[in-house]
């Protein structure tokens, strides 16, 4: 399972912080690995420059082997935390996917 980690250029993009969200998908996603190609994580900053509620997006996208890619979008006011929130929706999505697929 690849991890790409992908941010604006209104969001720092630091080595440490990249490895750290891929750290937490694969232990996060660890049951399903044989079943993900690769995960596709992408931040964002919908205000840019200016301050505002839940203005933080993660994006998280699984391509899963010999189906469609499913993705989920979280928004928050940190990066961290809109990062969790999609981390706790991929995985269901992911559980409910496989469960009606009867594959995991």
């Amino acid at each position: 399972m690849t991890v790409q980690i992908n941010t604006d250029s209104n969001v720092e993009g630091s080595a440490r912080s990249k490895a750290y969200f891929s750290d937490e998908l694969e232990k996060a996603l660890i049951r399903f690995e044989e079943k993900i190609t690769r995960l596709e994580v992408h931040f964002g900053d919908e205000n840019s420059d200016k301050s505002g509620m839940n203005d933080k997006r993660c994006l998280i996208e699984a391509r899963i082997i010999n189906m469609q890619p499913v993705a989920v979008t979280n928004h928050a006011e940190t990066t961290e935390k809109a990062f969790h929130g999609a981390l706790d929706k991929i995985k269901k999505v992911l559980e409910t996917t496989f469960e009606k697929k009867k594959t995991y």
